[in-house]
């Protein structure tokens, strides 16, 4: 035994540093430890509550400082995500698309300007009026117009015939005009844009507002609400739109001649993906699928550019997901939460934090979670929801108290209750974490 009066005092200084050290590290661990008992004891109580019982439902909450999974459950199991999969658009997006979106491929052939779509959604867009494409073809003198690189079809597989006149399930295309819908509104008269379809408008009472196989339009003789009816598209059609807005004929070819072919920008990408991502929006969420697909090469395809990702970024998924469709209208797609927890942390690690939140819905603030997960001075909840006939996901972002990040991915399947009656029960746990963790 080593008597105190032969210890220096340089010995004891570091002996208590030591031992304050080993002190502070030992209680870290012991509130973590019990801070994801209280969690885990919670959450699962919760689970076990009778709103969950007769419904299949995954959680995962993950720390992507410290790498650890705070919570799971069912997490590897597959679930129908509906509009979560916005989340994997979200991703290959950013990684494939430039800076500002490709509006437009073109090249010079003699005294004529061969020219392709790039699937861009915004020309002349009700919400992005993007019209760059609009002004530079006004500036060229021969305009040959190329169709056939479209080569998705025109719905998403598995999509619901049923909703083919609903706003949110537009057909998909290579060079999308108007959002490819008709918007009708009334003020002193009917409003219509694009005004081209005013002759295709009925007032005859019908079941859906379009005839499915012609673009006759059934309209209220007073509308209430804006409406925005989805078109048919055919080459003709397309042709003919663009003739109206550039006031000069155009020439359809099969092919593209064998030419330097020249890019133009037009849009920024963040801003077509907020909005897809605030809005949910179907269309913008399909149409910047194939956008991306521009970047691969020529040819316009859903199916190409998601075995592209899944084979060639996300190699490294530990469950892979059926991906079918950009915007998780479709029950054929199948994801696990720990698969979108991946692609949120993959997003988390490569995109500053504050560029990325502000792509999400915030709780209490924005988008399809303005009226849910409020937060207390600032919102604490930055996620995308998902919801079909019995099912509602939520993916994101969560910021504890604590001021730290976790990831997340609540997913619901086939429920009886009310989604209402869901949210509010997921809103209570995720308040829960909020304030422990």
């Amino acid at each position: 035994m080593v008597k105190l009066s032969t210890i220096s005092k340089t010995d004891l200084l570091k002996f208590g540093k030591k031992f304050s050290l080993s002190l502070i590290t030992t209680m870290l661990l012991s509130g973590c430890v019990s801070t994801k008992k209280t969690i885990s004891r919670t959450t699962t109580k919760k689970l076990a509550s009778e709103v969950f019982q007769n419904h299949y439902a995954g959680f995962i909450v993950y720390n992507p400082e410290s790498k650890e999974v705070v919570y799971e459950h069912n997490s590897q199991k597959y679930f129908t995500p509906a509009s979560n999969t916005k989340i994997f658009t979200l991703y290959a997006s950013l990684k494939l698309l430039p800076k500002f979106s490709p509006a437009l491929k073109y090249s010079y052939k003699n005294d004529s300007t061969y020219i392709q779509g790039t699937g861009n959604p915004t020309l002349l867009h009700s919400y992005f009026k993007d019209t760059s494409t609009i002004n530079f073809l006004k500036g060229q003198r021969n305009i040959v117009l190329h169709l056939s690189n479209f080569t998705s079809d025109r719905f998403g597989a598995g999509w619901a015939w049923e909703d083919y006149d609903t706003y949110y399930s537009p057909e998909l295309s290579g060079f999308p005009l108007y959002g490819n819908v008709l918007t009708a509104f009334q003020t002193d008269s009917l409003v219509l844009y694009p005004n081209y379809f005013r002759e295709n408008i009925s007032y005859k009472p019908n079941a859906f507002k379009r005839d499915i196989v012609s673009n006759t339009f059934y309209l209220n003789p007073v509308l209430k609400d804006t409406l925005e009816i989805p078109f048919k598209i055919d080459q003709p059609l397309i042709k003919e739109l663009l003739e109206k807005e550039l006031g000069k004929n155009i020439t359809i070819s099969k092919v593209m001649p064998a030419a330097e072919t020249n890019t133009l920008y037009s849009v920024a990408t963040d801003s077509i993906a907020q909005r897809m991502m605030y809005e949910s929006d179907n269309f913008l969420a399909e149409q910047l699928l194939l956008l991306s697909s521009s970047t691969l090469s020529d040819t316009l395809n859903t199916k190409k550019v998601i075995q592209h990702v899944l084979d060639s970024i996300l190699t490294d998924l530990k469950q892979k997901p059926r991906w079918v469709d950009g915007s998780g209208l479709s029950r054929y797609n199948l994801f696990t939460p720990e698969s979108f927890v991946q692609v949120l942390d993959k997003l988390y690690t490569e995109i500053p934090k504050e560029r990325l939140l502000s792509l999400f819905p915030a709780g209490g603030v924005s988008g399809t979670l303005k009226n849910w997960y409020k937060g207390k001075a600032t919102p604490y909840i930055f996620a995308k929801s998902g919801s079909l006939g019995n099912n509602y996901c939520l993916s994101g972002y969560l910021i504890a108290n604590s001021g730290k990040t976790l990831i997340f991915s609540f997913m619901n399947n086939h429920f009886m209750h009310s989604s209402s009656a869901i949210k509010l029960e997921m809103q209570q746990l995720l308040e829960m974490i909020r304030d422990t963790y």
